[in-house]
């Protein structure tokens, strides 16, 4: 009866040190680095930080610094992204740090809709991977 108790907390503390494990996998980005979620000096500013940050997950999350009431984070559509568009909003971060999860695989589109900022190059896709599935789809569905 002892062993079978031993057995049973050795399963249990198995199950829960592999629970912390899977919790510590997630990680935080800093969009735009030291920069922060700004209009960029140039055109290319996130898609070089997106390709720079590496590898983003499922379940990792986002961080958007900037300061709030002068800029905004918005999850759009790829032809919204592509048109600057920030009428037809999926998800609005209007203050910072915002902080978005990654819940799903695909391409989320960033824009922040306030003023001209769209336009002056303050938008950018980001690549969620899942190691399980390759698929990769514009989201949300």
């Amino acid at each position: 009866m002892e062993n079978l108790k031993l057995i049973l907390l050795v399963v249990m503390a198995m199950v829960v040190v592999s629970m912390e494990f899977h919790g510590t996998l997630a990680k935080e980005h800093i969009v735009g680095g030291p920069f922060g979620w700004n209009v960029p000096n140039n055109k290319y500013f996130f898609d070089i930080w997106s390709i720079n940050e590496g590898v983003i997950n499922v379940n990792d999350v986002l961080v958007f610094n900037f300061p709030t009431g002068v800029h905004n984070a918005a999850v759009v559509s790829l032809s919204a992204h592509d048109r600057c568009d920030g009428s037809d909003v999926y998800q609005m971060y209007p203050s910072s740090p915002a902080r978005v999860p990654l819940n799903l695989p695909g391409l989320y589109c960033f824009i922040s809709t306030i003023g001209s900022d769209c336009q002056a190059f303050m938008k950018m896709i980001v690549k969620v991977g899942d190691s399980a599935n390759t698929t990769v789809s514009v989201l949300p569905h």
